[in-house]
């Protein structure tokens, strides 16, 4: 297994976020309505920017209406 580079994991939910979001036709403005976070947040979750917490990314979770390991796990990665 490769060594991870630090904030690659964030970076991976905020590209995931973004996918997921923009698959659910939600423009930054709208899912950041939902979520209760100002657009520019979301931007930067997105980015990967944000250290998120779990309980973070179990909201984010829940909105986009997918499972965590459909945030964290990209798909078309192979897990042990």
């Amino acid at each position: 297994m490769l060594p991870r580079v630090r904030g690659d994991l964030q970076r991976r939910v905020g590209r995931r976020v973004h996918d997921l979001r923009m698959a659910r036709g939600l423009s930054q403005e709208a899912f950041a309505l939902q979520l209760g976070v100002h657009r520019t947040h979301l931007g930067s979750i997105e980015r990967g920017e944000r250290n998120l917490t779990l309980q973070s990314v179990e909201g984010l979770a829940e909105r986009l209406g997918v499972d965590v390991d459909d945030l964290v796990v990209e798909p078309g990665d192979v897990s042990d």
